[in-house]
């Protein structure tokens, strides 16, 4: 079946499905209906999580075999792979199909990607799970929709806004969700449930940290890696949290991916960003980057922002500040690590 985030959870109220697949570039709400999903597997005693990260090379029959262990702990557990730019090719889609036909129910496939263009929508993988279980686009919200979006986020943490301050915050964020979270939070902080008016979230925008993780991401794309990486420092001497970080450069690095796989496919830049929902004043920006990156080198950050993921959370012995480095010094064209 087809979802809307927001009917997720009417239909998780009605019993776990054996496989959802997340499929878009808004990293929060994707991130938000993963979490949902996790949550009502904890409530049906599922506490037993593999996380398989389809990179380069990745041995697909370590799905099959997953789905054919049995957790440690109970009867069930949950299995999550996470596509990330990894492309479907003949051999993967039948792994993943031969997994779908063997599935029982016992377990919960969650599958989280990039946006899938038309013809990844119609593959014979996302057929199988489109009748198996649920498949979820999570769509970009329009500037139109902000706003209104922003409200509604407000309203749910408890917060007095009128439509002034949404529309405030959503030029401040410029289209970015997790960036108008962050806001958020932050007001939430220092406000708390007071009413809030466009004079006192300005004054709290203003005098927010020096260095914001947005605007490293855009000097990294103008190719100034000595600012960015600047940036970078100054933010991790604030105190900045990395995780958080790391998540707002994978879904520039996702974006920049689909709009070079658009490009090399033959579209034009200018249609390829419109349908990406670049917005006009970083247009600029994104054709820079895209006329210094390929399909490969977008694909090898991605892989590194992976590494930096499994470092973050101690599945390895890599140093996440030179990972984190590199990724911005290679976003910005200018290699430090040959």
């Amino acid at each position: 079946m087809r979802l809307r985030p927001e009917q997720l959870e009417g239909q998780l109220a009605k019993g776990l499905l054996p496989v959802y697949l997340l499929s878009g570039d808004e990293l929060l709400i994707q991130q938000e209906c993963a979490d949902t999903i996790r949550q009502h597997c904890r409530d049906q005693n599922i506490l037993e999580r593999d996380v398989l990260e389809a990179e380069r090379g990745f041995d697909w029959n370590a799905l099959l075999e997953a789905g054919q262990s049995m957790s440690l702990f109970a009867d069930r557990k949950l299995i999550e792979l996470r596509l990330g730019g990894a492309r479907m090719d003949q051999k993967s889609s039948a792994a993943l199909q031969q997994y779908l036909e063997q599935a029982d129910g016992s377990n919960i496939l969650l599958i989280s990607c990039g946006r899938l263009d038309s013809r990844s929508m119609s593959a014979k993988w996302v057929k199988a799970i489109d009748k198996l279980g649920a498949v979820m686009q999570i769509w970009p919200i329009e500037r139109r929709q902000l706003g209104p979006w922003i409200a509604q986020r407000l309203r749910d943490r408890g917060m007095q806004a009128d439509r002034e301050v949404a529309e405030l915050l959503a030029d401040r964020v410029e289209g970015n969700l997790l960036a108008a979270a962050q806001e958020i939070e932050k007001l939430h902080v220092l406000i708390g449930d007071k009413p809030l008016s466009t004079e006192v979230v300005a004054a709290a925008v203003a005098s927010s940290a020096r260095y914001d993780i947005f605007k490293l991401i855009d000097a990294a794309l103008a190719g100034n890696a000595g600012h960015a990486l600047q940036m970078y420092n100054g933010l991790v001497a604030e105190g900045s949290e990395e995780i958080p970080m790391l998540g707002a450069i994978s879904r520039e690095l996702r974006n920049l991916y689909q709009c070079a796989v658009a490009i090399e496919q033959g579209n034009g830049i200018e249609r390829v960003l419109d349908n990406a929902r670049v917005w006009d004043k970083r247009k600029g920006l994104y054709k820079r980057c895209l006329s210094q990156h390929s399909v490969d080198s977008l694909g090898q950050l991605l892989q590194l922002a992976g590494r930096l993921d499994a470092a973050q959370k101690g599945q390895s012995d890599e140093s996440p500040r030179l990972l984190f480095t590199e990724i911005i010094a290679g976003l910005a064209a200018t290699p430090i690590i040959a």
